[in-house]
């Protein structure tokens, strides 16, 4: 496998309740978004690691990256106006490195998911390179939802990964066609739907720090992962 690893941080902090897009904050000894990419390249022998930003954080991120990053090599690109543009200009960055078969399976995840393991970075680029797609998800209990129903609920997290060449021009196929998906996995649906994407098992630890409880949530998982 030839992977690279997109870490999404375009956002804003309007949902969080705070000025600071939340992989800003502290969490433990380090920014949120320094545990999801340390996370993230600990799978890997070597990878490229993208990370998107606003241009309002372009500076911090720099910074952020040459103090708790020191001996990483992250390519920062700037994010678009929404998570679909944000991952398409991350793919628009590395498409002659995919076109010229130097990337053969990208993942892309959330800054905000901070405890996402790296052995799940490694189960997702190893099923996606094996089979076209893959994305973790976790069993919901219905009730939790307030949905009576008898039928299967999952939550799907992030990292979601797909070999490079099909995403890369799934995206350009929804540049043309002007379609935004919520998600990678929704881009793919759309271009390609008989690609096999196959669920593996996410972890439950896996939140996306989206609320201030989130951030506190993590921490205590942090903690317990270390002890």
């Amino acid at each position: 496998m030839k992977v690279a690893v997109v870490l999404l941080a375009a956002g804003s902090g309007v949902r969080f309740g705070s000025d600071t897009n939340k992989v800003w904050l502290a969490l433990d000894d380090r920014r949120v978004i320094t545990h999801s990419i340390k996370n993230a390249i600990g799978a890997f022998k070597e990878c490229r690691t993208v990370l998107v930003v606003s241009e309002a954080d372009q500076e911090l991120a720099k910074k952020v990256v040459a103090e708790e990053l020191p001996d990483v090599n992250i390519e920062i690109v700037i994010g678009g106006q929404t998570r679909h543009g944000s991952e398409f200009n991350a793919l628009k960055h590395l498409s002659k490195a995919i076109v010229e078969g130097e990337l053969n399976v990208v993942l892309i995840h959330d800054g905000a998911r901070p405890l996402a393991s790296s052995d799940l970075f490694a189960r997702v680029a190893k099923t996606a390179f094996d089979h076209g797609g893959a994305l973790p998800s976790i069993d919901v209990d219905p009730l939790e939802m307030d949905v009576v129903s008898t039928a299967h609920v999952a939550r799907v997290q992030t990292p979601q990964g797909f070999r490079a060449q099909e995403v890369l021009a799934a995206y350009k196929k929804a540049e043309v066609e002007g379609f935004v998906g919520t998600d990678t996995a929704a881009c793919m649906e759309q271009y390609f739907p008989k690609l096999s994407t196959i669920a593996v098992d996410g972890e439950p630890i896996n939140i996306k720090i989206t609320y201030q409880e989130d951030l506190t949530t993590a921490r205590r998982g942090l903690l317990t992962r270390l002890l």
